[in-house]
């Protein structure tokens, strides 16, 4: 038995390659299995949390997955600083998964956040104030700019250059930019006049026979006003 044992520790020294595989298998199962169990406590403290009475705002964070897409940046962080540890793993390709690593983080923190928007509107949508003032509109946009912002990062990560490099050159792209999201622009232009002008709450009835809209506003968007027609 001993005798195996040295034999296979032999065989993994006259080939790094192999004897690196192996370490990066052995550090991806147990990030694995630690982003499972900090998913499983995570959650189960805010199922606790969630039964306070003062704190049941945390039920809308757990309903919206926040808890989970933290949870799930836990691999990724493992591996990020486990790199290190694996034997025979050269500075370049160390270089290249913690990278690769990093770009898992941010975006599973960037999807966080869009759910903690996304929980907030929930809370928001229970409040006195929601009945008169939508603020679906800023959410959207909020959500939008984030995953722009996102995805320079991810990219800039993964090819190894600073994101303001990336940014400079979008700079360059600003006219085919607006061009792209003129109508994002202008709705968020509208829907800005209409909230602060106070000119359309939710509840309101409204008629535009052009458009076949006769009834009550039930919902306001960065793009859409949804009217439910009477009968």
């Amino acid at each position: 038995m001993w005798q195996n044992s040295l034999d296979l520790w032999g065989t993994l020294d006259e080939h790094p390659l192999l004897h690196a595989s192996l370490g990066l298998a052995v550090l991806l199962l147990i990030a694995l299995v630690l982003g499972r169990v900090a998913r499983f406590l995570i959650l189960h403290a805010a199922r606790l949390l969630g039964r306070q009475p003062a704190l049941h705002w945390v039920n809308d964070l757990r309903e919206n997955k926040v808890f989970h897409r933290l949870a799930q940046t836990t691999p990724s962080l493992f591996v990020q600083f486990g790199l290190k540890l694996v034997p025979e793993l050269n500075a370049a390709s160390q270089h290249f998964l913690g990278n690769v690593a990093l770009a898992f983080t941010i975006l599973f923190l960037t999807l966080a956040i869009s759910a903690l928007l996304d929980a907030l509107l929930d809370i928001y949508a229970r409040t006195e104030h929601a009945r008169t003032r939508s603020i679906k509109g800023y959410v959207q946009l909020a959500k939008m700019v984030l995953f722009v912002f996102a995805a320079i990062v991810i990219v800039a990560t993964l090819i190894d250059r600073s994101p303001l490099l990336l940014l400079s050159g979008l700079g360059a792209m600003s006219a085919v930019i607006l061009l792209v999201y003129k109508d994002t622009l202008l709705s968020f232009v509208a829907s800005v006049q209409l909230t602060s002008n106070d000119m359309l709450r939710v509840g309101d009835w409204i008629e535009m026979p052009q458009v076949g809209a006769d009834g009550d506003v039930v919902d306001i968007t960065l793009h859409t006003v949804k009217v439910q027609n009477h009968p």
